[in-house]
């Protein structure tokens, strides 16, 4: 058996139904189960990690991102979505291959973990490489096929993606890694076609009734305007049509910053929840999701960083921040419950992806999925309310250990599963390799 002891931490936000935070806690590990939150008497033999000073609270979740765009951060610079589009899929068509997507999605699942982020859901193409790469790491690592009517960045026929979907399922069990649901992600409305997308949604609710179904939807007004022209309908009514907001278990919408009215009451009747990426929403001038609106709606929240190639980063904290910021700036509202923004970034985030019984929060019988944070800090001293403090105060450089299903992946600022100086070295050679060519890329796109 193996056990694991977190000792006399100072504070654990336990994120359950009552929003309990507990002081002067230990929590007790076996097996990756959580078993014990109290006093913790038997620890001879466990491994014990020490909690003085310590905050523990549930791995967040990212709801939206581009795993291995970690080695295109920075190549699309002072443009708006469209613009990035371009620029972008001309890029990954040159030097993203297998290999360099799996080498992005270690490195990208490593900057993830090392700032308190244990899953992550990963929409990218060459998605078993992308999985391989991330799990490697040591992340909950939710990804899947990605859909496009033309060949894509991959040069995939239809039928190929298809028979890739179909697969998945043996696929993601042979790699292996902590259980995650099998997902299906086309990339949009405006590079699926209507019948395929009713295509994806019917084989995913076939193979995996409690399947997610991930997609970009409404991130920019020029988006939405150009979908009305060519089909006289938004986003969500296409995806509404085709039938994929019914039969898949999870649906999660990437973005959704411009949803009308009619799209709201779509996507609340059907549970879906909006993937909040304020970083590259703010970055790209794609606009400002409403949140206290979208919330009175009925749609739950989730929150994401998006790619490195748009936000540039993978910094949940800074996301949870630009949330709770937009939030009071689009509502007028300066009285935004810290909690709702802590829970969207923890349970919240599980729940979308069916994964809330296992993980999301601090409570025996869950996996644990755990971060902690060194409270003997100056810009955390002292705590007098514990949900601002993590979403104003907080960041990832705070962030000392994380537990991935029972596993300690990150242990004092280190990651325990990758050689980080390989990993970087690795990176930056194929970072170098691949700057030319995706410049060339660009300029003929």
């Amino acid at each position: 058996m193996n056990r694991i002891v977190l000792r006399d931490l100072a504070i654990a936000v336990t994120v359950d139904a009552d929003d309990t935070v507990l002081r002067d806690v230990s929590i007790a590990i076996e097996d990756g189960v959580i078993t014990e939150i109290g006093a913790v008497a038997e620890t001879d033999g466990d491994t014990v990690v020490d909690g003085r000073a310590r905050l523990a609270l549930p791995g967040l979740v990212n709801l939206h991102t581009h795993l291995s765009m970690t080695l295109l951060r920075g190549i699309a610079e002072g443009v708006d979505l469209q613009q990035f589009l371009t620029r972008v899929w001309a890029a990954e068509g040159a030097v993203m291959d297998p290999a360099t997507v799996e080498l992005g999605a270690t490195l990208g699942a490593l900057e993830s973990l090392l700032g308190g982020c244990t899953t992550q859901l990963d929409m990218y193409f060459h998605h078993e490489a992308a999985h391989r790469g991330a799990v490697a790491a040591g992340s909950r690592h939710v990804g899947g096929p990605t859909f496009f009517d033309g060949p894509g960045p991959d040069g995939l026929a239809w039928e190929e993606r298809m028979a890739g979907l179909r697969a998945w399922p043996e696929v993601l069990r042979a790699i292996g890694g902590p259980e995650v649901p099998v997902a299906a992600m086309p990339h949009s409305t405006y590079t699926c076609s209507v019948e395929h997308l009713t295509e994806v949604a019917s084989i995913l609710k076939e193979i995996a009734p409690a399947g997610v179904l991930h997609t970009h939807v409404s991130e920019n007004a020029a988006e939405n305007a150009d979908t009305r022209a060519r089909f006289d309908a938004t986003p969500t009514e296409l995806l509404a049509n085709a039938g994929a907001l019914e039969g898949p278990a999870h649906v999660v919408f990437g973005h959704g910053v411009h949803l009308t009215e009619t799209d709201r009451d779509l996507a609340a009747a059907a549970g879906v929840t909006v993937a909040h990426c304020p970083g590259s929403n703010l970055k790209l001038a794609s606009g400002a999701l409403d949140w206290k609106r979208w919330r009175a709606h009925g749609i739950p929240l989730g929150i994401g960083t998006d790619g490195c190639a748009s936000s540039n980063d993978l910094d949940m904290w800074q996301a949870m921040r630009q949330a709770a910021h937009l939030a009071a700036l689009t509502s007028g509202d300066p009285a935004i419950d810290a909690e709702q923004i802590v829970r969207a970034a923890t349970i919240d985030g599980a729940h979308a992806l069916g994964l809330d019984d296992l993980i999301g929060s601090l409570e025996v019988g869950k996996r644990a999925d755990i971060v902690l944070l060194d409270l003997d800090q100056p810009h955390l001293t002292p705590v007098h309310d514990v949900p601002a403090l993590l979403v104003h105060a907080a960041g990832r450089g705070d962030v000392t250990d994380v537990l991935v299903d029972g596993r300690i992946v990150v242990s004092e600022h280190r990651s325990t599963q990758v050689d980080t100086r390989d990993l970087l070295d690795r990176s930056r050679t194929r970072a170098r390799d691949a700057a030319a060519a995706a410049a060339l890329a660009v300029q003929e796109a």
